[in-house]
């Protein structure tokens, strides 16, 4: 039987998301490691991408098979909840799906959020990056919805990862104010694809804040794209203000949405 977790995670702490050899924490090892006692043998995950160091998801979804059934999944979750690292993960669902669902390779898209705000406080960092106060929020947008016409993003890829090609279906690449902030100081970049490759929302985030403070045209992000250069894109953000926001599929979506502050 296969099954889909739908959870969440702060990723400081972490060495990203997959297992890693030599006793490197990572969410996908912590995870495993409970499962594997709560089921009493090895129970492998498999996720529905990967995420960096330092990086967080208020939604992430994960798979793993059982010969048998686990017929009351709350308990199941509590226990799994108990077992992990409860100040850092926390397990929200258990849905059994057909055996040859699969956590990676179904998902339709992933959306990330980038958090920033325009003002000094101590209460954000490191969840969000204080940005410059003059930040041009109208270029940064104008950027973004330039950039959902490129199709290869070697510009804003890691150098020499595994990725077989930099083509992506880019959706949505927009600035949105935190409906929740008073100040109006608070942002956060939206972006959708297919798929991501390594350190590209944080190089795309890096290069439309150079756009934001007018280092380069909007209309220059489609010149870094053109290159194929990830020298001429701007500098990769910091990794603890990027969520993992939501990943879609045809057949299933979660219960519930986790609450960011």
């Amino acid at each position: 039987m296969r099954w889909f977790l739908h959870l969440a995670y702060k990723g400081g702490g972490f060495s990203g998301w997959q297992a890693q050899p030599g006793g490197v924490r990572t969410v996908q090892g912590v995870l495993e490691d409970a499962l594997g006692k709560l089921m009493r043998c090895p129970t492998p995950l498999t996720g529905a991408g990967r995420t960096d160091a330092g990086v967080n998801a208020s939604m992430m979804v994960a798979h793993f098979d059982t010969d048998t059934d686990i017929p009351d999944t709350q308990r199941f979750i509590a226990s799994l909840n108990g077992m992990a690292d409860p100040r850092a993960i926390t397990v929200f669902g258990l849905t059994k799906v057909a055996d040859d669902a699969h956590a990676r390779f179904d998902a339709t898209s992933r959306t990330y959020r980038y958090y920033f705000h325009l003002a000094r406080t101590p209460f954000l960092e490191p969840l969000s990056w204080r940005a410059p106060a003059t930040l041009d929020i109208d270029a940064m947008n104008e950027a973004g919805r330039l950039l959902l016409g490129v199709r290869d993003f070697t510009s804003f890829a890691k150098l020499h990862s595994d990725a077989r090609t930099n083509i992506c279906r880019l959706d949505c690449a927009r600035i949105v104010p935190v409906e929740s902030d008073e100040s109006g100081l608070r942002y956060y970049l939206e972006i959708r694809a297919d798929r991501f490759l390594r350190n590209m929302v944080r190089a795309v985030m890096g290069t439309l804040a150079d756009v934001g403070r007018h280092k380069i045209s909007p209309s220059g992000v489609i010149d870094i794209a053109d290159r194929l250069d990830r020298c001429a894109a701007g500098t990769s953000m910091p990794p603890e203000p990027l969520f993992l926001h939501e990943i879609t599929y045809p057949y299933w979506s979660p219960a519930v949405m986790c609450p960011v502050p």
